[in-house]
């Protein structure tokens, strides 16, 4: 492997050649500096703070974290008694795996779908209705839900309308489950399938030709042609949706719940908030977010070892 570097070509294992690479690719490093510099000083620095989750803390009393008392795993104790912690857990693993189960396969049939598509105007309108809902925030859409599957919402006058029962959709918790999943897919499925489509431009148009030749139909072009070619792309966002399973964002369940599916939208993020923030208890916050940071890292692991397993190249 050659380098270039002020006009000679210079080897790695020729002797003196690293002061003039310095010298012809400093500004590459130097441009360098500044993302390492943020890395460091905001994804970093804060996990420090994870020292929270062993300590007694208390952001009054003027005493700084390192000073205040140790308490080892009490708080993991504590959480690990606590039978809304365990119910919280549950409800986020619910609502993570019918995500995972229902939202993740979405938007690759859509992908595949569009391009399949001759029509570029029907692809590129199609491309652009599914991804603004990605600039949405949860607060307007959890607005529109409510709009649309509430008692007296647009559903359920239509229903009405045709003479039929208002379906509660939003009070009763194996409905509002549905819609949560629905709204998710609507939302998200846009900048996944951006995703694939990339995938998909880079695929050897020559090898879906040379199967045409020999007789293969469109799905089976399809199965096993295209799909192998984005496999990797799939198994890399699977990888990293398997790890987000005991994690979950907080203004989507926080937005979309009410008091009637309480047990239902209780979830890990928003018993952080409930019982960890609003009471002041960062401590025991913080040991709540360390072990959901460390299961996630455990199922990134898996997931990837059984990716490789299977032939696929995984993350790691």
């Amino acid at each position: 492997m050659t380098t270039k570097a002020s006009g000679r070509e210079l080897r790695p294992n020729r002797k003196g050649w690293f002061r003039p690479y310095i010298a012809g690719t400093w500004q590459l490093y130097a441009m360098m500096l500044i993302p390492i510099i943020y890395i460091i000083c905001f994804k970093y620095k804060p996990m420090l703070g994870i020292v929270m989750a062993f300590k007694k803390y208390t952001p009054f009393g003027g005493r700084s974290m390192w000073e205040m008392d140790w308490v080892g795993f009490q708080w993991f104790q504590e959480a690990f008694n606590d039978s809304l912690f365990w119910k919280s857990l549950a409800n986020t693993l619910i609502l993570n795996l019918g995500d995972l189960i229902l939202g993740f396969p979405f938007p690759i049939f859509l992908a595949i779908f569009l391009n399949e598509l001759r029509s570029n105007k029907i692809r590129k309108a199609t491309q652009l209705s599914l991804y603004l809902p990605n600039f949405l925030s949860w607060v307007i859409i959890a607005g529109i839900t409510s709009q649309i599957f509430a008692t007296s919402g647009l559903i359920n006058n239509v229903v009405r309308a045709l003479g039929g029962e208002a379906v509660p959709f939003l009070n009763q918790t194996g409905w509002w489950r549905f819609v949560y999943w629905f709204m998710g897919i609507w939302q998200s499925a846009g900048y996944s399938l951006i995703i694939y489509l990339a995938a998909l431009m880079s695929n050897d148009p020559s090898l879906s030709e040379a199967a045409y030749i020999d007789g293969a139909t469109r799905m089976q072009r399809i199965w096993h042609v295209t799909v192998p070619q984005i496999m990797p792309t799939i198994s890399t966002l699977l990888i990293m949706q398997v790890g987000k399973v005991v994690s979950i964002s907080f203004d989507r369940p926080f937005m979309m719940r009410n008091a009637l599916v309480t047990d239902a939208a209780q979830v890990i993020s928003t018993f952080v908030y409930d019982k960890g923030l609003k009471g002041g208890r960062f401590d025991y916050a913080a040991a709540v977010g360390l072990f959901q940071s460390v299961v996630g890292i455990i199922l990134i692991l898996i997931a990837n070892k059984a990716s490789k397993k299977m032939g696929q190249e995984g993350i790691i």
